[in-house]
Order: structure tokens, then sequence, then C-alpha cells
């Protein structure tokens, strides 16, 4: 009997499950097999796709909406879908691409075209994360040269502050005592202390 599965990948960032999930359900595959799994981009641990990948066995099936739910780069990519066809003897159906389905011509050309087809869109989908990488790193180089700052906004100073600074700017009170009066480290107050004679000289 042949069981009907379905992978979900989204990163952090993407957010983009309902999407995959929506495809997949239209496929007809329930929510029982499908594995889904949300990740950071500092790793690619797939709890879910491990799990999944002890369930397939010979002759079952698996849909993705996209062939980059497979795997972050061209060899990773490559490298799992023969792991799934030719290891675990599963079929892959490929939501967006059509033609990447393994219950078609299982002859040698068919398999051979699907290889071709696998690998290029493999390259184009790595491709193309790299160019959205560099993309967003221009993005932010020219927002930062324009003036745009990133990140929380500092904490407003202590109402305290001017005049703790005063008193430790003329040694009245140690820097580590002026922290303390301010609530903050030592180095923060020091920091702060640094950029705010700047500020008052400007």
């Amino acid at each position: 009997m042949t069981n009907i599965y379905g992978y979900v990948r989204v990163s952090t960032r993407e957010q983009n499950e309902d999407r995959q999930l929506i495809a997949l359900h239209e496929a007809g595959i329930s929510d029982s097999n499908i594995y889904m799994d949300k990740q950071s981009g500092k790793d690619f641990e797939r709890p879910q796709y491990r799990k999944m990948l002890r369930k397939l066995k010979k002759d079952d099936l698996l849909y993705i909406k996209s062939i980059d739910r497979l795997g972050r780069s061209y060899e990773e990519i490559l490298q799992q879908w023969r792991v799934i066809t030719k290891d675990k003897g599963v079929d892959i159906a490929v939501l967006d691409m059509p033609i990447l389905d393994t219950r078609r011509g299982k002859d040698l050309m068919g398999t051979f075209l699907s290889d071709i087809v696998l690998q290029v869109l493999s390259f184009v989908a790595e491709n193309e994360r790299t160019n959205i990488r560099q993309r967003q790193a221009e993005g932010i180089a020219a927002a930062k040269a324009r003036g745009v700052r990133f990140g929380r906004p500092p904490r407003p100073l202590p109402e305290n502050f001017h005049i703790v600074y005063e008193r430790w700017k003329t040694g009245k009170i140690t820097g580590k005592a002026a922290a303390e009066e301010c609530g903050m480290p030592n180095s923060t107050f020091r920091y702060k202390a640094e950029i705010y004679e700047k500020a008052r000289i400007l």
C-alpha cells in the first residue's frame, strides 16, 4: 500500500507555511502525514524531516511545494533527492514543477531527463538565494550610508545623568559610583558619557 506524505520547511524569515500547507492539502494529503520544520537562519536542523525519512517506505509518495524545500544548496538538494528516490525507493512530486515527478518516465530516458531538470533547478534555486542575500546586504549598506539605523533604538539617558556626569567629570565621584547612581554598568556609563560629551561639543 502506497502512503502519501508531504513536507514543509520554512525559515523564521519566510513564515510562509500556509502557502505550502494549502498546496499539500489540495493534493489530498492529510495533516497527519504532513511533516513541517521551522528553522532559524543559524542552523539547518530538521527533526521532522529526519522523522519523516525514517517513516518513508519503498513505493511511498512524497509531495513538496518547491525543490528548495529539500535543502539549502545545490549539492544538498541533489543529495536528499537521491536518498529519497534511490536509497528509499520513494517517489517525489514537486508541485511547483510537474515535470519533477518520479512517477512519470520510469524508463532510462525519463530518469535521465528528470535528473537534468533537477540539477538545473537546484542550481537556479541556490543561485536565487545567493542573489537575494546579496541584494539584502546591498540594501542594508545603502540604508546605512543614508543614515538609517538598525537594531533596537537606544534607551534614553536617566534623568539624573547630566548631574551625575558633571560630578564625575569634575572628579567628585568615581566612575563606578556614577554608574551605580545612573543604574547602569560601569562600561555602559563610560560609553554613554563619551557619546554625551561628543554631543555637547558638537
